[in-house]
């Protein structure tokens, strides 16, 4: 084929561009399933993400765990916590898992338990509410899982910050939810110090459930200093039933430690079993 000139050889490739353009037009880009939940407990409407394990659609008599997370939403945490786990899966090093994203509405309302502390009230209009967020977890979400989807009985949380910070709230309070939880750089400043002041009477509940917890803190800023508390505690007081384990990041920051940590966590308490 020959061109009598520059823009006769423009043209042409512009034409095939726009007819390659034409026969590909854009499709929305699906990782997994989305829907509601009208929550009579915490009386609001809860969107919740659900990512699919490989396999999944195709073998009818696959039984996954569940991985559950705050801080669920597309524009929070939900994407690269999906990618970890799909990967994970992909390469061996963690077991398949059904990912349960629960996206906030009112973050700092769900995710803080009670505090008497001035300052913590000031961070939100309502704070204290992590009881009434687990109830919606046990009485709503978890039985609406179980429904929809083939799950195995085995459940993992993990979470960041606040959702640390819930992550040990609820192994502290209500062990059984869980069997595993991941608590990446919890908020275990809360309550002036009270609430971590409390874990060592409080690990008595876990005694007999068998957990495990895994823990970890960005040592450039953040929490550092509360997680090693923890972690001290943990040495001296936490029952024999409780395997755990603590992971100081020491070139993490707040703001950057979770991607790392969860895939280091991951791997160390979700690997696959022998």
């Amino acid at each position: 084929m020959r061109f009598s000139s520059w823009w006769g050889w423009l043209g042409f490739v512009l034409a095939v561009a726009g007819s390659v353009a034409a026969e590909s037009p854009p499709a929305p880009l699906v990782i997994g399933e989305t829907f509601t939940v009208e929550s009579r407990v915490l009386g609001e409407t809860r969107r919740i993400n659900v990512y699919l394990p490989a396999g999944y659609a195709e073998t009818p008599a696959l039984r996954v765990p569940v991985l559950y997370m705050p801080d669920g939403g597309l524009a929070e945490d939900f994407i690269h916590v999906a990618g970890l786990v799909q990967i994970g899966a992909a390469n061996g090093t963690m077991r398949p898992m059904l990912l349960v994203g629960i996206e906030n509405t009112q973050r700092r309302r769900d995710l803080t338990p009670p505090t008497e502390s001035e300052r913590d009230r000031k961070i939100a209009p309502i704070v204290g509410g992590a009881a009434a967020f687990r109830k919606f977890l046990r009485e709503e979400l978890m039985p609406l899982i179980r429904e929809r989807y083939r799950t195995t009985d085995e459940r993992a949380i993990v979470g960041e910050s606040l959702a640390g910070l819930f992550v040990v709230d609820t192994l502290l309070s209500a062990p059984e939810l869980f069997d595993t939880y991941i608590a990446i750089d919890p908020s275990l400043w809360w309550n002036e110090g009270k609430f971590l002041a409390s874990a060592p009477e409080r690990l008595a509940a876990v005694a007999a459930k068998g957990r495990t917890l895994w823990l970890a803190a960005a040592e450039k800023d953040g929490n550092a200093r509360e997680a090693h508390d923890f972690a001290a505690q943990l040495k001296q007081s936490a029952p024999a039933a409780l395997r755990w384990s603590f992971v100081p990041f020491a070139e993490e920051r707040h703001l950057t430690i979770y991607h790392p940590a969860a895939l280091r966590a991951f791997r160390e308490v979700l690997a696959p079993r022998e």
